[in-house]
């Protein structure tokens, strides 16, 4: 599950990347450009949720290794 969440958060990054090329800062909130925002903004998200998700589950590992004892 680790690397589905490394492999999630690359294509985030890409498509934060590949939306900022249609960015018109002329008419930033009309058209392609608002798409392209909107779209960014919902990659962002992804990317803060699977590193939250990812602190999570280390988080996890050290309790239960730490309740083995």
């Amino acid at each position: 599950m680790k690397y589905f969440i490394y492999i999630l958060i690359v294509l985030a990054i890409l498509t934060v990347a590949f939306n900022s090329t249609y960015l018109d800062f002329d008419n930033l909130f009309s058209g392609d450009s608002q798409i392209a925002i909107i779209a960014i903004l919902a990659s962002a998200c992804v990317v803060v949720i699977a590193l939250i998700l990812l602190t999570s589950k280390a988080i996890e590992k050290k309790y239960k290794e730490a309740n083995r004892n």
